[in-house]
Parts: C-alpha cells; structure tokens; sequence
C-alpha cells in the first residue's frame, strides 16, 4: 500500500491524517517535537503541578470544521458549550462591566450590547465583509465610539493578532461570517475541560495508532529530496525514508520550516509573537459574570480563563512584552488578573510562555502570499493555518488546511487548485 509521510504533527497534520485514513489511505506521521498538538497542545507543569494549555484558545460553535474534527475522533465529550452565547467584559479602566449576548433581537437590547453603542454601529462591521483584498480593519471601520475600543479591537487583536492599522479586513470579515453573522448558535463558546490535547490531540493519536500508523515524535525531516520532479526520499532523524511511486508528502510545518525543507516557497512572512500567563491560586478561581472567561478592556492582558485553582490570560501582537523577563511579564499581568479577581494578593506561583512567531502576519499583502494546498511537485501538499483557508490562523483555520490538503490528495488531481510556487527541479537534488 502507498503511504502518505505527513510530516508535522500539529492540528493542521492529524486533521489531515483522520481524513486520509478514514478515505482508506496509510498514514505515517514524523513531528520534530516529543508532543503532538503543536500550538494546540497541554502538558504537565512540575512548578505549578497541574496541565496547562500551551495557550489559551476561545472556541466557538461557528468552528464547524474544528468541532466536525473532535466528534470524528471522539473528542467532542472532552467539550463543554455555553448556552445560550454569553461574553462577559469588564473595562479595567474604570471598573464597567457588561455581557454581550447576541441573538434574536439582540441589537434593540441595550442590556446585550456593549455599553455605549448602537444597533447600527453593529451593521457597519459587514464593511469588514465586502472589503478589498488590501483593506485592514482599521480603513473599513470606524475607530471612533465606545463599539470599537471595546469590542471590534479586542476582537482583532486577538483573532488577528496584529493592530487593525495592518491586519486584512477581509480575515476579520471572515470570522464575522462564520460567526457572529450567522447568529446565537454559531457563537456559543466552547471550553475544553480538561484541556486542549484531551480534546483535540489524544483521541486522535489513539484513533492513529489504533489503526496502525506510525507516529515518530521527537523526529525532525530535515532534507527532501527530489528527482525529476518528484519526492523520491524525505531525511527524518538523519535516516532516509524513501518515498516510493504512489507515496504522497504532506508538509504541515510552519511557514519558515516548510520553506526550509522546499527552497524558493512562497510563504507569508512571520507575524508578532504571543505571550500566555498561568497562575496556580490558593482557591478556585471564581470570575465575573459566572463564566469561566472574561474579556478584559484598558489592560495589557486581553483574555482571563479559569479552570479550577488555575487562571490563564493571553495577550497578542505582544512583541514588546515578550521582550522583557518572564518575572516582569507576569507582574505585569498580575495586576490585570487581581483586578479582575477583586484581590490583593500577592502574585501566586506562575509560568509564562512566549510563543514568537505564532502566526503568520496577517496584514494584506502577507495574506496574498499564502499558497493552497498544492506544490509545483506533484507528490508534495501543503497544510497549516498560514496556508489560503481564508481564515485568520486559528485552530479552525489549521483543521479546514490539513483537511483541504487530504482531499486534494484522495482527489488524486490538481486540475483547477492553485500551485504553490517553488523552484525548479533539477534532476536531481536535496533539499
């Protein structure tokens, strides 16, 4: 039987693999990492003794691609779904907060918008929608008015991670579309309870492996090679494998791996880094509005999750904290989470993660680089949510790549799909 080597196992990469084998293809995975998951990964913290998500993630019932995903591999029981769609807020600034609820009649409900706007402050957002290609967010809407500060920049910011001065208003229409656009039962959030891998990387693993695939974590391809035109062999450890007549490689790496391994891609270039802070408290954490998230306003922090003792907060576009040391990092957000919390304590054991890099960036013309799924190589796919999904890269994003990458395969064609530029193959050579 041929094999498909999907090297990468991050969600783009087993969204893939669940896809093919389930279309009757043998899979192999290869991740440079000891984990799978890749930004959508927990793991045991021995400091704070509990799991941790690697960053905080706010799921919504829009995700169809993502939750379609988790039922197909057994996760969706690891997921809980807030009902009716509820958003808690608070402005640190002054101490205000309020609950968005949208559906039904929302708009003419005072008590369910942002405090301070109006009903057609909400309509102008499907600006966002209909932009041009080299529109950001920041040109199509209005930066003026309690809606914006409190609300659409957040939303950009965190769903973009960039500024709308420079991020592509047709991403963030998109997210509207899938979301907020479609009403109440497409904006339901969703919480991993247990975490992110319980949900959305164990049972696929187990699902993989029940099945047969090989799984080589903590094994790094570090070379292809490519023969006229074709893949002929792929380096992972330092040992070749050879890609044989009829075997297909799938890349699902970031931008800058994947253009190491295939010189002269076009990829989008790297966007700002992303900082997450983890708190252990002394007691369960207990948040305004009941919920188990809390969007904040006026603050560095953006977004606080609690889970039991544990509260967690993300900050995006975040380059210049992510500069500073980890201790001034968390004193820093400390004092947004004991606001937030009504505390005075004294800041708690924590553990901060910067993920630089963690996406791609996500203005205009970095989005027009982003290739589809398929190579000038006729046995190379790409997948990952820098790949043209005509999302923002989210974990939606990264599950609709990896499973538009299977398909272009299982299709066996590439009749209409657009080429990934690289170099010309010589006849023979490594890369």
């Amino acid at each position: 039987m041929t094999t498909i080597h999907i090297v990468g196992a991050g969600l783009a990469g087993l969204a893939a693999a669940v896809r093919l084998q389930a279309g009757g293809r043998a899979v192999a995975l290869y991740e440079s990492a000891l984990q799978a998951g890749g930004r959508c990964r927990s793991f045991h913290d021995s400091t704070l003794g509990r799991t941790l998500d690697n960053g905080s993630h706010l799921v919504l019932s829009g995700n169809r691609a993502l939750l379609g995903y988790a039922d197909r591999i057994g996760g969706l029981g690891r997921l809980e779904e807030i009902r009716p769609a509820a958003f808690p807020f608070l402005d640190l600034r002054d101490g205000r907060e309020w609950c968005l609820r949208p559906g039904g009649l929302w708009l003419v409900d005072p008590a369910r918008r942002v405090p301070g706007s109006r009903p057609a402050d909400y309509l102008r957002a499907l600006k966002a929608v209909f932009a041009r290609p080299n529109a950001t967010v920041a040109e199509v809407l209005s930066r003026d008015g309690a809606l914006y500060e409190r609300l659409w920049k957040p939303l950009v910011v965190s769903a973009l991670n960039g500024d709308p001065s420079r991020v592509s208003a047709r991403l963030f229409g998109a997210v509207l579309r899938e979301t907020l656009l479609r009403g109440e039962s497409s904006c339901r959030p969703v919480i991993a309870r247990d975490g992110l891998s319980a949900a959305f990387v164990e049972p696929a693993l187990r699902r993989l492996e029940e099945s047969g695939a090989p799984i080589r974590l903590g094994t790094r391809v570090d070379g292809l090679t490519v023969e006229g035109g074709r893949v002929r062999s792929l380096s992972a450890g330092g040992s070749p494998v050879p890609v044989t007549d009829g075997d297909t490689v799938l890349l699902a790496l970031p931008p800058w791996a994947a253009e190491r391994l295939l010189p002269g891609l076009t990829v989008p270039n790297a966007g700002e880094a992303i900082v997450n802070a983890h708190f252990r408290l002394d007691r369960p954490a207990a948040l305004k509005g009941g919920l188990p998230f809390l969007g904040l306003i006026g603050g560095t922090a953006e977004w606080l999750f609690a889970r039991g003792d544990m509260v967690s907060v993300t900050v995006s576009a975040a380059d210049a904290l992510a500069d500073r040391p980890a201790e001034e990092v968390a004193g820093i957000l400390w004092r947004d989470v004991a606001r937030a919390l009504g505390t005075a304590d004294a800041i708690p054991s924590y553990r901060i993660i910067k993920e630089k890099r963690a996406t791609f960036d996500q203005s205009p013309a970095e989005a027009a680089r982003r290739p589809g799924p398929v190579t000038a190589l006729p046995n190379l796919f790409l997948a990952g949510d820098w790949t043209d999904t005509g999302l923002p890269a989210t974990l939606e994003g990264a599950v609709r790549s990896g499973e538009r990458a299977a398909a272009a395969i299982l299709a066996g064609n590439q009749a209409g799909r657009r080429a990934a530029p690289t170099r010309r193959a010589s006849d023979s050579r490594t890369l």
